[in-house]
């Protein structure tokens, strides 16, 4: 069952599913907070954009390295370059109760103007800042904004689980505590 703003906000409220959690729709350009069937997240401020300007390098998932990216902190905005992508957190934190999923999607915005994200998957009983991949598909730059509506999380309650994310000691668990907002590609 999909959850609408009702549930949202009370899980938010009563169990710290989201947090900070906005319990309306702000827009500023790009909307973030609470929407009918969803919530609406937002890019935190610093980004961390990928480059091969230390020569050919390959993205390896078991190896990877953050030589790979140029980082950004606390500008207005970043550039992707074309055919590139960049990684940036949420703002918010999340605590996914047990018998609660959550489906991330790119806002529509961002879309038109040739940016993608692969959807991504709260997993019950997960919890941390949010790692997003934003990927330029368009053949120019494109501008992404700091502090504001990136992305749409969908949630669904189900049976609570035999074994939740915490309950496996998933290598995301937690991520995000402390100065390290961003975590990288693990190999466990």
């Amino acid at each position: 069952m999909i959850l609408n703003d009702k549930q949202i906000k009370k899980l938010a409220e009563e169990e710290g599913m989201i947090t900070p959690f906005l319990d309306k729709s702000v827009s500023n350009g790009i909307s973030k907070g609470l929407q009918s069937y969803g919530y609406d997240i937002s890019t935190g401020s610093e980004f961390k954009i990928f480059t091969n300007i230390k020569g050919n390098v390959v993205a390896d998932p078991k190896n990877f390295s953050e030589d790979n990216f140029v980082t950004v902190k606390n500008d207005e905005s970043i550039l992707i370059p074309p055919n590139s992508f960049a990684l940036c957190h949420s703002l918010e934190t999340f605590k996914m109760p047990r018998d609660i999923t959550g489906l991330v999607t790119l806002k529509s915005t961002y879309c038109r103007v040739g940016l993608g994200h692969p959807p991504s998957v709260l997993e019950s009983g997960w919890s941390g800042v949010l790692v997003l991949e934003l990927v330029n598909h368009h053949s120019n730059p494109i501008r992404v904004y700091s502090n504001t509506g990136i992305s749409q999380i969908l949630f669904f309650k189900g049976e609570e689980p035999a074994v939740s994310y915490s309950d496996k000691k998933g290598k995301y668990q937690n991520q995000g505590q402390g100065d390290q907002k961003i975590t990288f590609a693990k190999s466990k």
